[in-house]
Order: C-alpha cells, then sequence, then structure tokens
C-alpha cells in the first residue's frame, strides 16, 4: 500500500477527521475516511485499570456516552496532556473521574490501538493499585459517571448481563478477572 495524501477534513483540538489518499496492491487509487487524535506524543490516551486495595475490587464506571445514547461500563480513562507522562495522566484522570488515588503503578502497555479501521488513536493501559473513598466531585460537566467495584463473583455476573453496553477492553479484562480473580 503507498499513502500518498493525508487530507485533513475537520480542524478540532482533539478529534478530527482525515481522507488517506492511497494506491492499493493493484495500483487501484482509494481513499479512506478516518478520524485522528494524532499529535507528535503518542499514546494519545490512558486507559486506568484500577484495583482498590482496601476493597479487594476491581474498579470500574458506568458512563453517560453520547455516541450510544446511554451508558457504557468502561475504566477510568482521559487523554495525556502536554509535557504528561502515561503515569501522570492516570493518577490525574482517575483521582479526576472516581476520587481515588493511585497507590502503586502494577503494569504500562505500550500503545495499542483498539479500533484501527476507524481511528488512528492509541491508548495506554495502566494498571493500578489504588486507595480512598470514591466520589464523583471532581467530574466535568460533561460527565456523568457513576463509581462501581466490583468482585470476582460480581465481575461474573456484570458480564453475563446482556443489557450492558461495554467498552471491548473492559469486557476482555472484566472476563479475565471472573475467571482468575487477577486483571493482569
Amino acid at each position: 500500500m503507498d499513502i500518498y495524501k493525508n487530507e485533513k477534513l475537520t480542524d478540532y483540538p482533539h478529534l478530527n477527521l482525515i481522507r488517506a489518499r492511497y494506491k492499493d496492491r493493484t495500483g487501484t487509487d482509494k481513499s479512506w475516511l478516518y478520524a485522528s487524535r494524532q499529535n507528535a506524543a503518542r499514546p494519545d490516551a490512558v486507559v486506568i485499570v484500577p484495583f482498590h486495595q482496601q476493597e479487594n475490587k476491581l474498579v470500574i464506571i458506568k458512563e453517560f456516552r453520547v455516541p450510544l445514547d446511554g451508558y457504557q461500563y468502561g475504566f477510568p480513562a482521559g487523554l495525556v496532556d502536554a509535557g504528561e507522562t502515561i503515569v501522570q495522566a492516570g493518577r490525574r484522570e482517575l483521582y479526576e473521574e472516581t476520587g481515588l488515588t493511585v497507590v502503586d503503578v502494577i503494569k504500562q502497555s505500550p500503545a495499542i490501538f483498539s479500533s484501527s479501521g476507524l481511528t488512528d488513536e492509541s491508548i495506554s493501559l495502566l494498571y493500578v493499585a489504588c486507595d480512598g473513598s470514591a466520589n464523583t466531585e471532581y467530574n466535568e460537566a460533561s460527565e456523568l459517571i457513576e463509581v462501581k467495584m466490583l468482585s470476582q463473583e460480581q465481575a461474573s455476573d456484570c458480564i453475563r448481563r446482556d443489557n450492558i453496553l461495554f467498552d471491548v477492553k473492559t469486557w476482555i479484562i472484566l472476563d479475565r478477572f471472573a475467571a482468575t480473580g487477577k486483571m493482569v
């Protein structure tokens, strides 16, 4: 494949529409439309997988998502600000969305892509141990979040429900936690 032109169709601060012009393997001209968060830093965002030490539970959030016109179960997440490390962004986002604080960083993934047919957005999974009392007082006005703490048994019950919308990463990690009692 030979991408010979990327045309930015929109100009927004956090997400834009790009039309890529390319030649396929037969030399035929093609175009591909995708959403881009592309900036100089990678990954674009952090997804925090928190385990509450005192409660011995995995922490997830139930958050209203406009594109779904409903609530989705996911993990706290957010964009990495200029000059921030993944760990700094993870600490900030976990606190802002759940009121919980990071006690220990367990594991950090490299940049990973969850929907590369639609977007070039990359994230880093940050597995952490956390502590504190959950609250949503630091949520932005555009965030409608409920913090949930799940035991292994509760995670198993949760993933079996067909009336819950899940973020793909969350479903995979909850499935592992339900089966093994471990998040990593």
